[in-house]
């Protein structure tokens, strides 16, 4: 079901993790941020769209984990575009012939059968360094940065006062460094905070990949803590973090990753 979130915004909420699907409307159709996950969930935002006269003419994946990387044939066969390094990412990965057997081991087994990977990762790089996204719509800025996964973007519409912030400030999730593709992952992500702060000065509303909408008071609350997180890490603190509480949405899992980031900047 599709939320309006600011003007000419909307947001659909998967049931895996809470992921965001962005919907932002333009003159001829929408723009679509990070489709969506399961195959029902895709074929129904494709008839609510449908239902509201408003077909698909652009496609963005913020950033190449497979979750933000999928499609399904009901939203049609408009242009789906990354930052250049995003598509370098994916494109990488679908070259080795063994992806389609790789990638569904990425996913919990309990909704693999639902998540359809036939359109998973065609995007068309956009060139280094652009600032925007080609569509007929509102202008949408493009803030790229490497922390969580190369080529990361996160997507200001400002005349809606909207940051679209990929994988990071989730109130459900902590952050997640790019331990395996960073030189320098806690700089990289304490440098991408810099970069959603300064975007962040006039902002009215937040979207993570995975969590609640957060409203204004509630951005600068949120770089905060991300930062207070990663400082921690680098630190080798224990965080004063909800997140990581004990009945935290991630009691069963974020533990874990915490451990493993805390371990591998230790070796790094």
């Amino acid at each position: 079901m599709l939320r309006q979130v600011a003007e000419g915004v909307l947001v659909h909420e998967s049931e895996f993790m809470q992921s965001n699907a962005i919907v932002v409307r333009g003159e001829t159709g929408v723009l679509l941020v990070d489709a969506g996950i399961l195959d029902s969930e895709m074929v129904a935002l494709a008839n609510d769209l449908r239902e509201l006269g408003q077909p698909v003419t652009a496609g963005f994946s913020t950033h190449p984990h497979w979750d933000h990387l999928l499609w399904h044939a009901s939203l049609g066969e408009a242009p789906r575009y990354g930052t250049a390094r995003c598509a370098a990412a994916i494109h990488a990965r679908l070259s080795d012939p063994a992806w389609k057997d790789f990638i569904p081991t990425l996913i919990p087994p309990d909704i693999v059968e639902q998540v359809p990977l036939d359109l998973l990762g065609l995007i068309s790089g956009l060139p280094a360094g652009a600032t925007h996204i080609p569509w007929d719509g509102p202008e949408v800025r493009i803030i790229e940065h490497q922390a969580h996964a190369p080529g990361h973007a996160a997507l200001l519409i400002e005349e809606s006062g909207v940051l679209v912030a990929g994988d990071m400030l989730s109130d459900i999730l902590i952050p997640m460094l790019d331990l395996r593709g960073s030189a320098d992952p806690v700089g990289d992500y304490l440098s991408a905070l810099r970069l959603l702060e300064d975007a962040a000065r006039d902002v009215d509303v937040v979207i993570p990949g995975h969590g609640a909408t957060g409203a204004a008071d509630q951005v600068s609350a949120r770089i905060a803590q991300d930062r207070a997180y990663v400082q921690a890490l680098r630190d080798g603190d224990a965080p004063d973090d909800p997140r990581l509480g004990p009945s935290a949405y991630g009691r069963d899992f974020l533990p874990g990753v915490h451990e493993r980031q805390l371990e591998a900047l230790a070796t790094k």
